[in-house]
């Protein structure tokens, strides 16, 4: 359900980025108040991911996925470039995104008792420097 909620996320980025876009600096309201409401439910989305997904993993996919996005809108709506190396490098964030999933499942059962742990909380890892809690 976390990768669902992160995929959600990191569209509501693509919304707000191009919305930020017709904004025209803050100048119009609908698209202000457009970008500012997205801008608000993708980081509590983003949150609400991170409660269960690795911080790293998490933040990179939803910054590629805003990314993709925007590119795309970009190159579809207002004709950007499309030219080869543009989208050679599109792909290779894709790859990048699909990558990092297909390898988050892949932890130690250390790592991930860690990582479900709230900030703050005690490990039982035995991490902790030599005379220190």
């Amino acid at each position: 359900m976390a990768w669902i909620i992160l995929i959600i996320a990191g569209l509501f980025e693509t919304v707000w980025a191009v919305a930020l876009k017709y904004s025209e600096g803050f100048t119009r309201l609908w698209p202000t108040v457009i970008t500012a409401v997205a801008m608000i439910i993708s980081l509590y989305l983003l949150a609400i991911s991170l409660r269960t997904l690795p911080l790293g993993t998490a933040y990179t996919i939803w910054t590629g996925i805003g990314a993709l996005g925007t590119v795309i809108y970009g190159i579809m709506v207002f004709g950007e470039s499309k030219d080869l190396m543009k989208l050679i490098f599109i792909m290779m964030i894709l790859g990048g995104i699909v990558g990092l999933k297909v390898v988050s499942g892949k932890g130690s059962t250390a790592g991930k008792t860690e990582q479900s742990q709230a900030v703050g909380t005690k490990s039982e890892s035995g991490d902790h420097p030599a005379g220190r809690p």
